[in-house]
Parts: structure tokens; sequence; C-alpha cells
């Protein structure tokens, strides 16, 4: 049963609560209306809500160093929740979370990872073996190297790697729905709600799933999704599949709905799609350093609009008939 009595909520959804809270101190009317329009628009959004009251809750009754840390600002909501600090404070604040987001949204293995990015952030990491690795938004890793192996966990969110040569050790990704070891290769390893994705850039990976006796080998040009028990069909790579590591994402007939989600994945707070245009269909490459930009950018082409309640809860919508 969960700690606090309820189902976990999504990332974005959290981020679109925590904003709320710490905005409605000095709310105006108009705010206040547009907040009661969230809290309204979707059941998860009250459940955050009322699951972000409760974290608090937890929080104020820490005694001692842990309460004069969590507690010191205005800020003190953001903090406990995203910004990490160091001592007895962290470890509340990661526990906390960790009771209040469920272990399949924001784990805890995510804020103790050696290498992570925050929403919106990637970075490039050079290991010591000289393996390059990208960390795509809201990533992290372990990194456990030893005499016999080079091993990455992905905790969380998407990576691509480009392995370093003249290290006999053999090199692997692992996430909990199996392992993939590398030969000589760049590959692209995300985590996604059904499973591990795989998408071979060059080379070839060995793909083991974690309750399978069998190993599979990918060849470049090719994707396939691991689940604990077994492998889904292999697939053609996605055409510009690692494109977000040149800041931009590039779909081709893509539904507006799966787009804007990826997009969203790139922003703090709620991006959502009406139901009446989430089916239509787009092709295109947008800009992930301004997602504003990208957003703007589906207007010219599509029949929709953008509407933004807030700084936090952006949503596309169809587009208002004009009178003549």
């Amino acid at each position: 049963m969960n700690p606090l009595g309820s189902k976990p909520v999504s990332a974005n959804v959290l981020d679109a609560a925590i904003a709320w809270q710490l905005s409605m101190d000095g709310a105006n009317p108009v705010e206040r209306e547009e907040f009661a329009k969230w809290h309204a628009a979707h059941e998860e959004h009250a459940r955050a809500w009322r699951q972000l009251g409760m974290l608090d809750q937890r929080f104020s009754a820490a005694s001692g160093p842990a309460r004069t840390a969590l507690l010191q600002s205005r800020e003190g909501i953001r903090r406990r929740v995203r910004k990490l600090g160091n001592g007895v404070a962290s470890v509340v604040a990661v526990i906390g979370l960790a009771l209040f987001a469920g272990p399949r949204y924001l784990p805890i293995d995510y804020w103790l990872a050696d290498q992570r990015t925050a929403v919106g952030e990637q970075r490039t990491l050079r290991l010591a073996d000289g393996t390059l690795v990208n960390l795509n938004t809201h990533s992290a890793l372990d990194v456990r190297f030893d005499e016999k192996q080079r091993r990455i966990v992905l905790q969380e969110g998407e990576i691509l790697v480009e392995t370093g040569h003249g290290d006999p050790r053999p090199f692997i990704v692992e996430t909990r729905d199996g392992s993939m070891r590398a030969l000589g290769t760049r590959f692209l390893v995300k985590r996604e709600e059904e499973g591990t994705r795989l998408s071979v850039l060059q080379s070839a990976v060995a793909v083991h799933p974690e309750s399978s006796p069998d190993e599979q080998i990918l060849r470049e040009g090719q994707q396939v999704l691991i689940r604990n028990n077994g492998l889904g069909p292999v697939l053609a790579v996605n055409f510009g599949a690692d494109a977000w590591t040149r800041g931009m994402l590039v779909v081709d007939n893509t539904r507006l709905e799966d787009l804007v989600h990826e997009i969203g994945r790139y922003r703090t707070g709620h991006t959502g799609v009406a139901p009446e245009v989430a089916d239509l269909r787009i092709t295109g490459s947008f800009p992930l350093r301004d997602t504003d930009l990208a957003l703007n950018a589906l207007l010219p082409t599509l029949p929709v609009q953008i509407e933004q309640h807030t700084q936090w809860w952006v949503k596309v919508v169809a587009k208002a008939e004009t009178k003549p």
C-alpha cells in the first residue's frame, strides 16, 4: 500500500503542483481562478495537490536540523522535492520523495545516482576508459567500473553511448529490464514505461533481458524494446533518433499528442493536448533548448493554438474559429 494512501502521480503533474504551491501565497484572483481550473481539469491534478500537502506535513514533522533546513524559506518546498542539499535534510527529502512519488515515478535511485540531469538539461560525460556518454533531459546513471568489467546502470531517462577503445573489459549498460553489452559501438538506451528501448547506431550490441536466458545481437540500424521477460520485435531505428544530442527533436508523421508529450519531457510543469487534436499528424524538426518556440512552430502547420494558463501549465488545443 502506498504510504500516503493513494496512487503515485507523474513527474510533469508533480512539477505543476509544486509550481502552483510556490505561487499561491501571492496569487491574484485571476491566478487563483487558473489554479482552480488546473485542479479540476484532471483527477491526477487533485491527487498531486493533496499528496503534496500530505508530504509537506510529513516534512514539517521532522525535528532538529532536518526541520530547520527544510523550512527556512518560501522556496523550501521546491528544495525539498527537487533540489536536495547535504546531510540530514537530504536524507529526509529523499525518503519523503520516494514515499510520495512511488517506485515508477522519480525513484529514489534517481536522486542518489552518480550523475543526473534536471528537466531540460543535457550533459556529456567522458569516463575513465574514454567512453563518451550523453545524458538527455531528466536522466540518471551510476558508473560501476572494476577490474573485470565496465558497467553503467541507467536509473532514469536516456543516454547515448560511444564506447572507448583499447580496453579489454566488457562494456555493459544495465537497467531493471536487462543488460546490453557493447560490441565496439555507438547506441542509445532509453527507459520507457513499458521497458527499455535500445537503438543501435553503429556496430552491434548484445541484449540480455533480465529474466530470460536468451541473448540476441542487434545490428546497426536496429532497435528493440527490452522487457524483463523478453524482447519486442526488432524494428528499424527511428529517423533522427539521436537528434536530441544536437538540441533537436525530429519526427516523421507522428501523432501530435506523442510529439507534445516528448516536448514536455524538456519542460517543467504540465504540457497537455486537447483530445480533439491529439491524433493530428506532423513531420518536422523542433528545438529542444527553447520549448516555447517548439510549441509555437506547430501553429503554421496545424489547426491548433497554444493556451498558456501559467508559466507551468500549457495546453495545445483546437484553433478557435474566427468570425467573419
